[in-house]
């Protein structure tokens, strides 16, 4: 499987009085508090979702759609308490990913990429899975049967989960239990290849948590122990490999840290304080932090082995940044972040919105507004269970 495509849009160049006026106007368009509407959330639905559930990426030539932003997708329509939403995701997903093969008792690993095929036709163009997306979806489908009370969600997603389990984990000499990042291509002679970006830690907390006995608390150590050995300066690389019983770097993408590898920053700042392994994941990547605090801006790209960055990061970086810097009690970046995030609310006013900034962006804002959290075992506490009911 190819490496996913990641809308690489330039930087955009906002003076801090611009920003500042862009936050002014942000906040005066949303309510305030996490309750009631998620304005935010319904842009991207508007936007990106098409009426039978088809989450698309218009800046990709092939009108991509993948499961990624298929599982995304799920997740914010659960925080947004949206069940309408919610379902006809799963439906599209579950006929056209996963060729109608997505029940409790018939479950189908689903297609990572589906769009518009060089002929003119659109279906999957890639039959491999991606297993970052079916973790996020088996999730949101437990996670959904608990918060809805729906069983048969439940089911689904103790189904997918076990399709992981048995497909997408390989038992790694030397080191144990670890997320492939699909079934197919990616262990060649000794060499494994991995995606740290693929091991959200509160994700992996709540599959423990639903299913004991599975290998997620496992996956979650050795997640930690591959950020900590590949980030020596501070900064996360997009891809790694495991060869000879260590992590090395990448035989394919090299040393590089940038699109993908900027959820590693993502997921460990959402993961709850209470997690043993929170601190320590969020310490290993302490680079990021100390450069934003430097220039100002994170780098769009940076060799980890020697810490060198270049370019500046668009707004979907500071989406993923901000919890990161909350987590951090970094008030000074935190503060960058809100004001460039505040930026999506004005840009996408006659400007075509970017699909990775409107992603990240929704990630990142809703955590640090409240909307969302992860306790302590993972579970999702969306606002509207707790100070909006």
């Amino acid at each position: 499987m190819p490496v996913r495509f990641k809308a690489r849009p330039v930087a955009l160049a906002f003076g801090a009085a611009s920003l500042m006026a862009a936050a002014s106007s942000a906040a005066a368009a949303t309510p305030a508090g996490p309750c009631g509407d998620w304005p935010a959330y319904r842009t991207f639905v508007e936007r990106f979702v098409q009426a039978d559930g088809r989450v698309i990426d218009f800046s990709t030539p092939e009108q991509k759609t993948t499961s990624e932003g298929q599982s995304y997708g799920l997740f914010f329509a659960l925080v947004a308490n949206d069940r309408a939403t919610f379902d006809r995701l799963l439906g599209w997903t579950r006929a056209n990913l996963a060729g109608n093969q997505f029940d409790a008792s018939n479950v189908r690993l689903p297609s990572w990429a589906w769009g518009k095929k060089p002929d003119g036709s659109y279906g999957v163009l890639d039959p491999n899975s991606a297993s970052d997306s079916d973790l996020w979806i088996a999730y949101d489908l437990l996670q959904a049967g608990r918060l809805w009370q729906e069983p048969a969600y439940t089911k689904l997603g103790q189904a997918l989960a076990e399709q992981i389990v048995r497909r997408e984990v390989a038992d790694l000499a030397g080191l144990g239990p670890m997320l492939l990042p699909g079934p197919q291509g990616f262990q060649t002679g000794d060499v494994t290849r991995l995606n740290p970006s693929y091991l959200p830690l509160p994700v992996l907390r709540g599959l423990a948590h639903d299913l004991p006995g599975g290998p997620w608390n496992s996956l979650a150590g050795n997640g930690y122990k591959l950020v900590k050995t590949t980030s020596p300066h501070g900064f996360a690389p997009d891809w790694a490999a495991w060869r000879a019983g260590q992590f090395v770097v990448d035989p394919k993408t090299g040393d590089t840290g940038s699109y993908d590898a900027i959820r590693v920053y993502l997921w460990a700042g959402l993961a709850s304080s209470a997690d043993p392994l929170a601190k320590p994941w969020l310490a290993a990547l302490g680079g990021m932090r100390e450069r934003v605090a430097q220039t100002g801006i994170p780098p769009e790209r940076v060799a980890v082995t020697t810490g060198v960055g270049t370019g500046e990061g668009p707004l979907s970086y500071w989406g993923a940044l901000a919890p990161y810097f909350k987590a951090l009690g970094d008030e000074h970046g935190l503060g960058l972040a809100r004001m460039h995030l505040a930026a999506l609310d004005v840009t996408g006013q006659g400007h075509d919105p970017v699909y990775y900034d409107r992603v990240l962006g929704l990630f990142g804002t809703g955590a640090i507004d409240g909307r969302y959290r992860f306790d302590e075992a993972g579970r999702l506490v969306p606002s509207w269970r707790t100070a909006c009911d």
